[in-house]
């Protein structure tokens, strides 16, 4: 196989520069990409780029985790529309000091090229570490063979990375036993939160000890079970780190075909710090760097099935922010019901630096909702996906925003739509992963995920001119609420089953 030119590679997250923090990473690069080792007996070629991204850590210590790369190939014959490259679970080549971790299709079932292949892989260190992490020579085996591809056709291949931040298999809360409206609780008493302590289905109602929450309008049905198949977060995940950013959702929309991106566009001007633009065929963004709004659910499962990975659920939520400790009432996704309440201003507004240089907290925890950005305040949007983390000032967790595991705005940023537990629809969720092809008008089509009428999907974490209440880590008053417009607060992330 030949290979017709060296694309520039896309990368599908943002780049970010971290200034101080030692435990967030970000700023990731793949480079120097090419086909090498081609095998015509098997049809299958190794894919090598170098591939790095500031302050990576691995802990063998509390909270035993993470941060790792979502690394997936697109590739295209001739002119033709962009596929997902199908790799091997096996035979790829790790630079000393990392781990290559295949994701298939369907992790539960034993790997088979055509019908369960590798969608990716997840790359990370080997041992305990922080730091830059920087690799190169790393080859990833792909069976074009299986693709449908002949030993001699010209191909060109593009590499897409989105960091990712590994959440461990163990028992957590869900709940707080604070005030947060329509929050879980083992029943009788809303006081106390409920323990998952395995996959196994979930009794909900009016028993004592079944999980439970009171109603309201968007909360949910009150209604189980909870099935085994449904992700519940006791199971280990990823969790992409940040919420996609526009350069990302620029990327996505230019490996689509014309009609499949016209479908996922918002096309009515740019605003509140939204700068995706159309020109000649081509999308761009003035502000590469800023958490994507204006994306409804449709836009982010087509994202989602498209890289290969899934939606979360709203139980998997609340293990990524709390993880393995006892709730805190009222708690925001950085552990503490604290919040700083002064009003930000920006330095490098939109640059890939964006940095907050007023009322940073360093006491607090930092988030963007109506006191810190109001609604036509001097920011009037989003802000830099990780900005807390790269400020001079921050000290910790706390500080930063981030969630036990480090995954950052959780709380505040943007709207994310999550898979809710509220309702038949979302109970319907089993976890199944993205194939890498989307239907002609450009929507996902996997079995179980919430349609494009987004009845299944809710929202979690609050925005950028919310009231802070809504933020928090166990507030439910829009877990089962469904919206299919598009709306310059809302935005997501994705994740993972771990392999």
């Amino acid at each position: 196989m030949t290979r017709k030119k060296n694309l520039p590679v896309v990368l599908l997250f943002c780049l970010f520069m971290l200034v101080s923090c030692n435990s967030f990473a970000n700023n990731i690069s793949v480079t120097n990409i090419s086909l090498t080792g081609q095998n015509v007996t098997n049809h299958y070629n190794m894919i090598k780029f170098d591939i790095q991204w500031d302050n990576s850590w691995r802990t063998s210590s509390a909270p035993n985790n993470w941060d790792a790369a979502w690394v997936f190939v697109k590739y295209r014959k001739g002119t033709g529309a962009w596929q997902h490259a199908w790799l091997n679970n096996a035979g790829h080549l790790n630079p000393a000091g990392s781990t290559i971790a295949a994701g298939l299709l369907d992790p539960a079932l034993p790997f088979e090229q055509t019908s369960n292949p590798g969608m990716g892989v997840f790359i990370y260190r080997d041992a305990d570490g922080t730091g830059t992490f920087s690799k190169t020579g790393v080859q990833l085996r792909w069976n074009y063979g299986a693709n449908g591809l002949n030993d001699n056709d010209i191909v060109d291949i593009r590499v897409f990375a989105i960091e990712q931040v590994y959440v461990p298999q163990g028992s957590f809360y869900a709940g707080s036993g604070g005030t947060e409206i329509s929050a879980f609780y083992k029943y009788p008493t809303s006081a106390n939160p409920f323990q998952i302590t395995s996959e196994d289905a979930i009794t909900v109602g009016t028993s004592t000890d079944n999980l439970y929450y009171d109603f309201s309008t968007h909360g949910g049905d009150q209604l189980g079970p909870i099935p085994a198949v449904f992700p519940k977060g006791y199971n280990a995940f990823y969790c992409m780190k940040y919420e996609i950013c526009q350069k990302g959702y620029v990327d996505f929309l230019n490996n689509l075909t014309a009609i499949q991106a016209s479908y996922r566009y918002y096309i009515y001007g740019t605003s509140f710090r939204y700068g995706i633009t159309l020109y000649n065929g081509l999308y761009s963004t003035t502000n590469p760097y800023i958490a994507c709004n204006y994306l409804n659910w449709a836009d982010k499962a087509a994202y989602f099935d498209w890289s290969g990975l899934r939606p979360i659920t709203e139980l998997e939520f609340e293990k990524a922010c709390r993880g393995t400790l006892p709730p805190v009432p009222n708690e925001y996704a950085w552990g503490t019901s604290e919040i700083t309440t002064g009003q930000y201003t920006l330095s490098n507004r939109g640059a890939i630096n964006e940095n907050i240089s007023t009322n940073f907290s360093t006491t607090v925890g930092n988030a963007t909702y109506i006191l810190t950005t109001p609604y036509n305040g001097n920011i009037n949007g989003p802000l830099r996906a990780g900005i807390f983390a790269g400020n001079s000032s921050n000290t910790g967790r706390v500080t930063a925003g981030a969630t036990y595991y480090g995954i950052m705005e959780m709380s505040g940023n943007l709207l994310e739509q999550i898979i809710t537990v509220g309702n038949p629809g979302g109970r319907l969720f089993t976890g199944k992963h993205g194939n890498g092809v989307l239907s002609t008008y450009g929507s996902a089509d996997v079995i179980n995920w919430p349609g494009t009428n987004s009845y299944g999907a809710g929202f979690h974490g609050g925005f950028w001119y919310l009231d802070a209440s809504y933020m928090r880590v166990s507030e439910r008053s829009g877990a089962a609420g469904t919206d299919t417009g598009r709306y310059d607060s809302d935005g997501g992330r994705g994740g993972r089953t771990a392999p």
